[in-house]
């Protein structure tokens, strides 16, 4: 079996049916019938609605603004029971409609005293929201904010301690600040401090802890520490490498829609990394990841379409798949500026314009345009 995702050059070279077959090139076309009216499942795989995606509840934030406040309204139990929200509902108003100049007054009316608005300025600070990013100042807000029992500051505080930043870097102090954010529901914290263990930074290296402690984590429905923890197991660097528990972690977050993990487990299935290669379930979550913006799924998708089955008695592709090779091909070469793979992508889109029907083009050059636009 070719190896077609990666930098594998040889794969994208020939082009060719996964069987191994080299003697027939996916693109040897007959008898292509006019395309149909092309519909919106047309860029998007059908499966995608699968049951197992639906079963899991997904929050996706686009904007940080958002993220903050799903934060503040979601991970801030204790504050949030003083009263603290409250008083800062104009700050948020502000603050979600991305008006920073409004929004940091507001909040440095209670930052004295509300660890809501300690944490807020301490993200201002350490994203850049409307001035310069100011990592020691960050930090010095999200000191406040953690002794105020905001769980996500917690979770920076611990970032403080461990990167060093405005005070001496204390392997002791970012475990304490990470594990008690774990307990107050910021369960990637925990594997936060799990990478300490296993790097052995700052701390006596233990790889077993460090994995219990971010397993700990992704079995608390941390997606972040899914994938981290699937990380770990695929490189094999610091941790014994073992492909079957990453697939197993990567197949997790990839039910979650997380798309890095639906790309990971998409490649490891082409594969066979794991387990049993499954083309079929590749193609799924490859183009799953595709069809909501993850760039690095584009050219791995219309590289499977190229490879699927063929018609026995015409030798083509279906007409639906050739649209796809084009169109994942393009929406590819729209997001990437690596050469090797701009390369490629140059030689499959002169492949498939000779055997593509020129009246397709406008209408399949839109979708990709919408579908850029939307991410």
């Amino acid at each position: 079996m070719h190896m077609i995702f990666g930098n594998c050059p040889q794969a994208l070279r020939d082009v060719r049916i996964l069987t191994g077959d080299t003697h027939h090139s996916i693109f040897h076309f007959v008898n292509l019938v006019p395309f149909p009216t092309i519909s919106e499942a047309d860029f998007v795989d059908t499966q995608r609605n699968r049951n197992v995606l639906s079963r899991h509840a997904f929050f996706r934030f686009v904007m940080r603004n958002v993220l903050l406040f799903f934060l503040l309204s979601a991970l801030a139990p204790f504050a949030l029971a003083g009263g603290f929200e409250s008083e800062l509902a104009s700050a948020q108003k502000a603050l979600a409609a991305g008006d920073y100049k409004k929004a940091y007054p507001l909040y440095a009316k209670h930052a004295a005293k509300n660890p809501l608005a300690q944490f807020t300025f301490g993200m201002f600070y350490r994203e850049g929201w409307g001035r310069s990013a100011d990592p020691v100042a960050a930090c010095r807000y999200f000191e406040k904010a953690a002794h105020g029992n905001i769980p996500a500051a917690q979770q920076f505080l611990g970032d403080c301690f461990a990167q060093g930043i405005g005070r001496t870097a204390d392997g002791k102090a970012a475990l304490e600040w990470y594990r008690k954010a774990g307990s107050n529901g910021v369960f990637v914290a925990l594997c936060s401090a799990g990478l300490l263990y296993i790097e052995g930074r700052l701390v006596e290296r233990d790889v077993q802890q460090g994995l219990a402690l971010c397993t700990q984590a992704a079995q608390s429905e941390s997606t972040a520490a899914m994938v981290k923890l699937a990380d770990y197991y695929r490189e094999g660097i610091d941790v014994p490498q073992d492909w079957a528990v990453a697939r197993y972690w990567y197949q997790q977050a990839a039910e979650r829609r997380v798309h890095e993990a639906q790309y990971r487990l998409g490649i490891m299935l082409g594969e066979g990394k794991g387990g049993e290669a499954d083309l079929s379930a590749s193609l799924f979550w490859l183009e799953t990841a595709a069809s909501e913006g993850y760039a690095p799924a584009y050219l791995p998708t219309a590289i499977l379409y190229a490879n699927a089955q063929v018609d026995p008695k015409t030798g083509a592709l279906a007409p639906g798949h050739l649209a796809k090779i084009y169109m994942w091909n393009s929406a590819a070469k729209a997001r990437t500026t690596d050469t090797a793979q701009l390369a490629e992508i140059a030689r499959i889109e002169e492949m498939v314009l000779k055997v593509m029907p020129p009246t397709w083009k406008p209408e399949l050059d839109k979708k990709v345009a919408e579908h850029l636009a939307k991410y």
